[in-house]
């Protein structure tokens, strides 16, 4: 019988090596790759979530076991089918047009896919219409806006307008963050959500499609 919280314990401890171990084990003594992914992989990063959260772990340390997870999850993927595990609900997620930060943006989309969700990320520096022409191309049901700069958190509004003009406002659900954005300029700009750190987001994202 596999030992789920074994699994966890590596991915919160960042012991790759071993997590991949213990993955490949479960595999060789019949355990489903759902059942790896979700009592062993997302429950883990659920804990690594919390205690960034809380301030017990760090960006560096947060890395580390989303990049473990990630591995582990290339192995699992020929296993999974499309209608179960990894290729969950679809997500794109940007920087928006003028600012160049992406660490953020991208431990963010790190937690995501360690969440089960599919998640496009467009990269920095993105237009309104590209957001726009992504949400068509990818049907994604969450779209995540990142700002580093006060500079160019108005284009975070631009997008916001931009997705209302098309016409799939109500298709999607808008989660906004970085440093100088906050829970009021959430509001103001008409999003549905503002998440302060990656793991606050993963949850946040998690519950608008549950």
């Amino acid at each position: 019988m596999t030992d789920y919280n074994e699994m966890t314990q590596a991915l919160v401890s960042c012991d790759a090596a071993e997590l991949t171990k213990l993955v490949n084990d479960a595999l060789a003594g019949g355990t489903p790759a759902t059942d790896i992914l979700n009592q062993g992989l997302i429950a883990g990063m659920d804990i690594v979530g919390e205690r960034m959260e809380s301030g017990d772990m760090f960006i560096p340390e947060v890395l580390m076991a989303a990049q473990a997870m990630g591995a582990c999850v290339d192995i699992l993927k020929p296993m999974l089918s499309d209608e179960e595990g990894a290729a969950g609900a679809s997500v794109i997620i940007g920087t928006v047009k003028g600012d160049l930060h992406d660490i953020g943006k991208n431990l963010v989309a790190m937690m995501m896919e360690s969440a089960g969700l599919t998640v496009h990320n467009l990269g920095v520096d993105i237009p309104p219409e590209n957001f726009v022409s992504q949400i068509e191309k990818t049907n994604a049901r969450i779209v995540c806006l990142s700002a580093l700069l006060t500079t160019t958190m108005p284009a975070m509004k631009q997008t916001v307008e931009a997705i209302v003009e098309a016409g799939l406002r109500d298709k999607v659900k808008i989660m906004v963050g970085g440093a100088p954005v906050t829970q009021a300029f959430a509001d103001e700009i008409g999003a549905d959500g503002f998440a302060a750190d990656a793991g606050s987001a993963s949850k946040m994202a998690k519950s608008f499609v549950n």
